[in-house]
């Protein structure tokens, strides 16, 4: 049989307020809790809620035939748990079904893989003790911020116990391979990876509500009959997607939650398809070989790379500097240890970036800011308090050792 593996990622960053350089040594209130508490509420009224309920009904009326997984960010987890905690709640009521799996991830959807083991641990064990306190499972299964992975970060998830990795069905990655397919990472021993098929999933993520799509407009029954054209040994079909889609990105009004509602039955109507979960897969399906990943590869932009977030001097710069932080701030730890882990989100470089073309398109739409340009110097402003503030607390805590010794 052919399993379609449905994951959602949901993530909201901490944004920053307009920090200035004349907020430097005095003010440490760096986010916008304003604007951060309305669009989590925002989205949750548009987004999860609504599309909660209409999963759960799926899942009670087709009786464990229709399943799906969810990759949840610490940093949505905790907003939802003071912002909208009956968003959060809507979530837990998809674990109690039992056919929802959740994923793993850094707790603070940070690129910390990239020169900071020590924090990547902790994001990760932070993460795993939070999906497990709220959903009640320990995920198995882990999912890198933006979908990055490489040989490096998937021996990392290996040796952290994780029995599957998800991964971006780039082309370049794969060659004339399938993503369709379960490979088992270069330098890896057992951990598996799953790949999205990236074309399936951007026809809804993406492509659903656009007028000039020449499918346009897409309906179940016959994204079903594409599914149902694939090999016969295709195993699994991943449709990997931000669930921002649903409500948010493709408004109510453009037919997708009708659609989402329609899709579980039209993709069964042909017997050789079921819907499985992330770790199912893993249980069940052999890799069909090795897959070697020497680079980083990302479900961002057309490059499937890294440079959405350091693709250019400021991003670097901006992820250099808060990384020669980390040690400081561990060691002070506190209130400014969770402000220095706020500002690890990917979202911050994200907003960085200068790419033009439709995927300047794109970063424009999520960035705050009028410019990149404003958002490294919003960012910056904000390092610089900072790293005095850690400065301080530690020159106050050896000045009391030394008056205590």
């Amino acid at each position: 049989m052919t399993a379609v593996v449905f994951y959602f990622q949901v993530h909201q960053p901490y944004r920053l307020r307009r920090y200035t350089f004349f907020d430097i040594g005095r003010s440490d209130d760096y986010f916008d809790h304003t604007e951060n508490a309305r669009i989590v509420r925002r989205v949750a009224e548009k987004c999860y809620e609504p599309m909660n309920a209409l999963l759960l009904e799926r899942l009670k009326a087709m009786k464990g035939d229709f399943r799906c997984s969810f990759s949840i960010s610490g940093t949505a987890l905790m907003q939802m748990e003071e912002y909208a905690p009956n968003a959060l709640r809507s979530f837990q009521r998809l674990a109690e079904t039992g056919h929802v799996e959740f994923l793993a991830e850094t707790s603070h959807h940070s690129l910390s893989f990239m020169g900071d083991a020590e924090e990547f641990r902790f994001q990760v064990a932070d993460q795993v003790a939070r999906v497990e306190r709220l959903f009640g499972r320990r995920p198995r299964v882990f999912r890198n911020t933006e979908l990055i992975v490489d040989n490096h970060v998937a021996r990392m998830a290996e040796d952290l116990g994780f029995d599957g990795i998800m991964a971006e069905g780039a082309d370049q990655l794969l060659g004339w391979r399938s993503a369709h397919r379960v490979y088992l990472p270069e330098g890896c021993e057992r951990i598996k990876a799953l790949l999205r098929s990236y074309s399936f999933s951007d026809d809804i993520a993406f492509r659903f509500s656009n007028r000039g799509w020449s499918e346009w407009p897409l309906t179940a029954d016959r994204f079903a009959s594409w599914l149902h054209a694939t090999p016969k040994e295709d195993e699994p079909i991943g449709l990997f997607m931000d669930y921002e889609t649903f409500g948010e990105h493709q408004w109510e009004e453009t037919g997708i939650f009708d659609f989402m509602r329609a899709l579980p039955t039209e993709l069964l109507r042909d017997p050789r398809f079921r819907f499985a979960t992330p770790s199912e897969i893993v249980d069940q399906v052999d890799p069909v070989g090795r897959l070697d990943i020497p680079r980083p590869v990302s479900w961002a932009d057309a490059e499937r790379d890294l440079t959405a977030w350091m693709g250019n001097h400021m991003q670097r710069g901006a992820f250099a500097a808060i990384h020669a932080l980390g040690a400081q701030a561990r060691r002070v730890g506190g209130e400014l240890l969770l402000a220095w882990r706020k500002l690890t989100t990917s979202d911050h470089f994200y907003y960085m970036c200068v790419k033009y073309s439709s995927d300047g398109d794109v970063h424009k739409y999520f960035s705050p800011y009028a410019t990149p340009h404003d958002a490294y110097i919003a960012y910056m402003n904000v390092l610089d308090d900072l790293a005095r503030r850690l400065d301080s607390a530690e020159s106050a805590t050896a000045t009391s050792l030394g008056v205590l010794s």
